[in-house]
């Protein structure tokens, strides 16, 4: 990294340069090996030279969040509001896997950054620019989801990489009775793990699910903003 570098070290501290390497640093060794003093030193100073441009860890981590979530690209200009807001998300997504940690730290925050909160303006102003409703824009948002970050849950994660030999899978009796108990599961698992025909190859490609999802909320936003819908019935509203 450039900041051990003797010239790095004697360059002016501020506010950029801190979370600059924090950033940096957090993409080298985790989150978790991220702290202060370890930021300071990597800076060259002592730590308490740290606290007239970061209040503690979690200003920091908020500004790195801003930093990260603040260099997602604009879409491209003459879009329409489909297009601008897939390339928006898109975008976010790139960003925020191009930082491992960023992730985390963006779920850990209590209330959205100050650039989380110009992106999402920017969402909500794409969709409005198109003519959507704020009816259809607030429910096409709760839709979304982290969608409009760029990310989502998954019901069960991939495990983590196992440290030293694999353990034995089952058994065929315990893979026949599994089959038998959970048909339409082991239907779906072989047939994925098994077409090689198949749009996303072997497995699951996460970039292909996230689009395919996408690309049918956005295809239903679309066909709702030309039917005029209403969130509205006889029995009131819903929020």
């Amino acid at each position: 990294m450039a900041e051990r570098t003797g010239t790095a070290r004697r360059s002016p501290l501020n506010r950029d340069r801190v979370l600059s390497v924090a950033v940096a640093l957090a993409d080298e060794t985790g989150i978790e090996g991220l702290s202060m003093r370890k930021l300071a030193q990597e800076l060259g100073v002592v730590p308490m030279a740290l606290y007239k441009h970061v209040a503690n860890k979690e200003e920091l981590l908020d500004g790195m969040v801003d930093a990260v979530v603040g260099g997602i690209g604009d879409p491209p200009e003459g879009a329409d509001w489909k297009d601008a807001v897939r390339n928006r998300i898109l975008s976010a997504r790139s960003a925020l896997r191009g930082h491992a940690w960023a992730l985390q730290a963006l779920r850990s925050r209590t209330r959205p950054t100050p650039a989380v909160l110009a992106y999402l303006d920017s969402v909500i102003g794409t969709f409005r620019a198109g003519g959507l409703s704020l009816d259809l824009t607030h429910h096409a948002m709760h839709a979304l989801g982290s969608r409009v970050l760029g990310f989502t849950q998954e019901l069960y994660d991939a495990p983590p990489p196992q440290a030293g030999p694999p353990e034995p899978g089952p058994s065929a009796e315990e893979s026949a009775a599994v089959a038998a108990r959970y048909p339409h599961v082991t239907e779906l698992t072989r047939s994925v793990a098994h077409d090689r025909e198949s749009v996303v190859g072997q497995g699951c490609d996460d970039q292909f699910e996230f689009e395919f999802a996408l690309d049918l909320l956005l295809d239903g936003f679309e066909k709702l903003h030309g039917q005029g819908w209403k969130s509205t019935n006889a029995g009131g509203t819903r929020s």
